[in-house]
């Protein structure tokens, strides 16, 4: 049998506990391209361009 909490906790001691993670940026990556920060694993929203090669449609 898996554990059991011992006592409930309050709507407010949750929300203090997840309010932690809300704040959380995510890093950023230098684009090769044009040498502007971008979300790594995507598409540069400024060139348009994703490992190296132009993706149409993007921009």
């Amino acid at each position: 049998m898996a554990p059991q909490p011992k006592k409930k906790h309050s709507k407010s001691r949750t929300g203090k506990r997840r309010w932690a993670k809300k704040f959380a940026l995510p890093g950023f990556s230098i684009c090769p391209n044009c040498k502007k920060e971008k979300l790594p694993h995507a598409v540069c929203p400024h060139c348009g361009y994703y490992k190296g090669q132009k993706q149409e449609g993007v921009i």
